[in-house]
């Protein structure tokens, strides 16, 4: 049995969103179980679900997380959780006009998550909005990649 993937997304214009629902076509195309789920209201807790999760967030205001993703942010940072069981992907989305603050949600996201013991599964996304590729087409192509790094760690735990 597949394991379940649940995507993380932290968003203030619905971006992430779009995103995360290409992710979620992908990787179901792909035969596996994914559940979008707005860091709205999340905790630690998330974490205990089975399988394998992904950040999809944007980066607002002086390289901050998203508003919805601000309280799940400082509440992991807070709690400290140990997530050495957590092994996870980011998407994230910037503007590279934004130099020193450039894609800085999911980096932020993504050096919490390492800090606390997650195992980050290929390497961080960085989509950038003043590019050429729509963010939910670069969403497409880095599942498919993202997915194909899962088929040989899945294979190794068995």
């Amino acid at each position: 049995m597949q394991q379940p993937i649940s995507i993380l997304v932290g968003t203030m214009t619905g971006t992430a969103d779009m995103v995360a629902e290409e992710i979620k076509s992908v990787l179901g195309a792909a035969g596996r179980a994914v559940e979008i789920l707005p860091m709205d209201r999340l905790d630690a807790a998330v974490f205990d679900r089975p399988g394998h999760f992904i950040i999809c967030t944007s980066t607002y205001g002086q390289g901050d997380v998203p508003d919805n993703a601000r309280d799940f942010f400082e509440r992991l940072k807070a709690g400290r959780p140990d997530l050495s069981h957590v092994r996870f992907g980011v998407f994230g989305l910037g503007d590279s006009t934004y130099f020193d603050t450039f894609n800085n949600g999911g980096k932020q996201f993504d050096d919490l998550l390492t800090e606390l013991g997650a195992t980050r599964i290929g390497p961080r996304y960085q989509h950038n909005a003043s590019g050429d590729e729509l963010p939910e087409d670069a969403g497409a192509a880095w599942a498919r990649e993202w997915e194909g790094l899962l088929v040989p760690l899945l294979a190794a735990a068995e």
